[in-house]
């Protein structure tokens, strides 16, 4: 009833040379957003990060929120964005043709360098050794095959009269903004930890990477026992009384900052306890984790830490990078498409937790299909 995504009607003008380089683009969007605001004004911004995307060579555009009588479309995983790689790839689809040139070359020869993403996107990118998103298609390509499965498909397409097949490749470029996240870490007199962030869990892994980071960051105490705190960590819902400043959860970082914040709040309980665990030590040899928060207890330290991570504000933006190639059969008769093979490339950087991430990735796949079928139906 109240989610989805949001309606848009979009015109375009594009100009390009005879090479397929295209050098100016204009925009003019559309956004039905329902009866109530709810998230819509921030569609704009959102969508200009993915629209930049390409090299446009001159940008400009006109985006306009409209009050309708329609039901409004609430925050959905990338709101906006998902729409504006659709437009993206749609001008770059509507070019190629008009060259008789292949979708693919039109796309490598558009892709940003760092000089142009530099001015598209200044303030976010990083420097030119982050800049991944050419290495990441290099390595799409081997290891996809993408060229040979090129061959095979024309190959196929010539072979069979009612079923075609065919395949792509899409860059995906995500910015991203951090902010300041608010953490608390306790330690009960049994060993048992206890922790609170200001993000919300909504099935993207936020609970069990901070559960992580905190058995990791608190197992620098070093004592016996201290490598199996992973099952006493438990993660607890906060509200705005228990932890203040905790804001929204969203912008693919609400994890990676509130993992931030428990880390210093465990720094903090680390130092306080090392001091008793080395006495302790040098009176009995060896000391269980158990042991030493009872003692702890026993001896008033303060087990119970908060903090907020604040970046500075250079360093507040970043851009991540990504490439997917899908290969498609469709039956020309029913109209019925089955996806054949996808391949995706994310450069996450460091990742706090790989089986998670990749979930992330694999959910996000089947929930973009949906959006694309449910528009053409």
């Amino acid at each position: 009833m109240a989610g989805g995504r949001h309606p848009m009607k979009i015109s375009y003008n594009v100009g390009f040379k005879s090479n397929g380089k295209i050098t100016a683009l204009h925009l003019d969007i559309l956004i039905n957003a329902g009866i109530s605001a709810d998230i819509s004004p921030t569609m704009p911004l959102n969508m200009l990060g993915a629209l930049k995307k390409y090299d446009w060579g001159a940008l400009s555009f006109d985006i306009k929120v409209c009050k309708t009588n329609h039901s409004s479309k609430s925050a959905m995983r990338a709101p906006g964005e998902v729409q504006a790689s659709f437009i993206a790839e749609a001008v770059i689809e509507h070019v190629a043709p008009n060259l008789s040139m292949e979708v693919d070359f039109v796309r490598n020869i558009n892709l940003h360098t760092f000089n142009s993403l530099y001015l598209f996107y200044e303030g976010s990118t990083g420097e030119p050794l982050e800049y991944t998103s050419p290495s990441i298609w290099d390595k799409l390509v081997r290891s996809s095959s993408f060229y040979q499965r090129t061959e095979m498909i024309k190959q196929f397409n010539r072979c069979n009269k009612w079923r075609k097949r065919g395949i792509s490749w899409v860059p995906i470029l995500h910015e991203v903004s951090l902010r300041p996240t608010p953490g608390k870490v306790s330690i009960l007199s049994d060993g048992s930890v206890v922790v609170g962030v200001g993000g919300i869990g909504l099935g993207q892994g936020l609970w069990t990477k901070v559960k992580q980071m905190a058995a990791f960051a608190l197992s620098a105490i070093q004592c016996d026992g201290a490598g199996d705190l992973l099952e006493k960590v438990q993660v607890i819902q906060s509200d705005t009384l228990s932890l203040i400043q905790g804001g929204f959860t969203s912008g693919s970082t609400t994890s990676e900052s509130s993992c931030e914040a428990v880390r210093l709040c465990c720094s903090i309980l680390v130092e306080r306890l090392t001091p008793l665990k080395e006495r302790l030590q040098e009176q009995m040899g060896s000391i269980q984790w158990d042991m030493l928060i009872l003692q702890a207890c026993m001896q008033a330290v303060n087990l119970s830490a908060s903090s907020c991570y604040v970046l500075e504000m250079s360093s507040m933006k970043n851009l991540n990078y990504g490439a997917a190639v899908s290969e498609v059969e469709v039956n020309i008769l029913t109209g019925e498409t089955t996806i054949l093979q996808a391949d995706i490339i994310y450069d996450c950087g460091q990742s706090l937790n790989p089986a998670v991430d990749l979930g992330l990735i694999e959910e996000l796949l089947f929930k973009e299909l949906g959006f694309l079928c449910s528009k053409n139906t």
